[in-house]
């Protein structure tokens, strides 16, 4: 916006559906907990009930829904609506064959399925099971719904779904074009160009991942997660195969530490994770909060004060969940393998010696880190 509108200059605009300003700023409604783009035609409130905000992030921290009419919180991304298939446009910097071989690292992974080079995942909306196909034809990225047609909002919200798994709202090019001459990220850069950070976009999830993987082999953590997912999720199944979503915060809030143990999950990590489920349901831990922060710093004082969370769960959990880019989990084991192999050391290098490096990829940790790990799967 070239000035700062007041709240009736808004509220004139928004009545007049004028789509000029969708997205520079959103109409609360009070009377129904929603939010719009400006062009919405949805039935306007007084004005007293209007309340107006600069970004859906911030919509959303205020406790207001999505409008199902303008699917407000899509606006950015850049998506073609088929019906029974939806088109993604993909960045320059994208390989689908990287990002794949990320998908493929382990035969025990549960929440997705990967055959010929196409990517399966369920997701759920109310009562309903979303099943769909992800592919890249042409450079287009293609969904298809494979379990029935959904609703224009849930196929809005999909396509949101997979733009923000896919990290696509990063603009690779500023991290390629500083690092290109890094003696470590620049041959990382040559050697996976493309790779976009594959995110876990529920914080429930990405925690209780995080949990499930300290101090325990990757292998393990992918078994302990499956028989988590398996006998607390939801299912469904499709020619044959079963296909699975993540267990839900109010559901784990039921169970007890015993139920957790019989899985082989660690008294403390079973308490941790039922901890978790209990203030997320609660909402003392609110993740649409923490993203309109959007702040690294009180992301990770808020995460670490929680217990059971330490600064490398804290740190996974912002680089997988959030859309920060400066966190790096220093202690992790892989990443030391990882800078150990690429340098030609001995011995694994001392976290003095990697937080030196890390400077140099400042604004860029994360895809350092994700990097750095895509080195350990050749």
């Amino acid at each position: 916006m070239k000035y700062k509108l007041s709240h009736d200059e808004m509220y004139h605009i928004m009545k007049n559906n004028d789509s000029s300003y969708d997205g520079d700023f959103f109409m609360c409604n009070k009377l129904t907990q929603t939010y719009c783009l400006t062009s919405c035609e949805v039935t306007m409130p007084k004005i007293e009930q209007a309340e107006f905000v600069h970004s859906y992030n911030e919509a959303e921290a205020k406790g207001f829904h999505p409008c199902k009419l303008c699917n407000p919180n899509v606006f950015h991304v850049k998506w073609d609506d088929y019906i029974d298939t939806l088109e993604i446009e993909l960045p320059n910097e994208f390989n689908f064959n990287e990002c794949l071989v990320y998908f493929k690292k382990s035969e025990e992974e549960c929440l997705h399925k990967v055959v010929q080079d196409n990517v399966f995942k369920l997701l759920k909306f109310g009562q309903k099971f979303v099943l769909f196909k992800i592919s890249c034809v042409n450079k287009k990225m293609i969904i298809t719904f494979l379990n029935g047609i959904p609703t224009s909002w849930m196929r809005a919200q999909t396509a949101k779904y997979i733009w923000d798994m896919f990290d696509f709202d990063t603009d690779l090019t500023p991290f390629y074009s500083s690092m290109k001459n890094d003696r470590i990220m620049g041959v990382l850069i040559k050697e996976y160009y493309g790779l976009r950070l594959i995110k876990i976009n529920d914080l429930f999830e990405a925690l209780c991942w995080s949990i499930l993987g300290q101090q325990i082999n990757l292998k393990f953590a992918y078994t302990l997660k499956k028989r988590f997912v398996q006998t607390y999720g939801e299912k469904i199944t499709y020619e044959n195969v079963d296909y699975w979503i993540f267990p839900k915060s109010d559901r784990i809030c039921e169970i007890h530490i015993e139920d957790l143990k019989e899985m082989q999950i660690s008294t403390r990590k079973a308490e941790y994770i039922i901890g978790v489920a209990k203030m997320i349901t609660d909402g003392t831990l609110n993740q649409k909060k923490l993203r309109y922060e959007n702040h690294y710093d009180k992301m990770m004082d808020q995460l670490t004060s929680i217990r059971g969370i330490g600064k490398w769960t804290a740190d996974y959990t912002i680089m997988k969940c959030f859309s920060i880019n400066s966190a790096f989990p220093v202690a992790d084991v892989g990443i030391h393998n990882a800078l150990k192999a690429i340098l030609g050391l001995n011995q694994k290098p001392s976290i003095d010696e990697i937080e030196g490096l890390v400077k140099q990829w400042k604004g860029w940790e994360s895809y350092a880190a994700f990097y750095l790990w895509r080195s350990l799967y050749d």
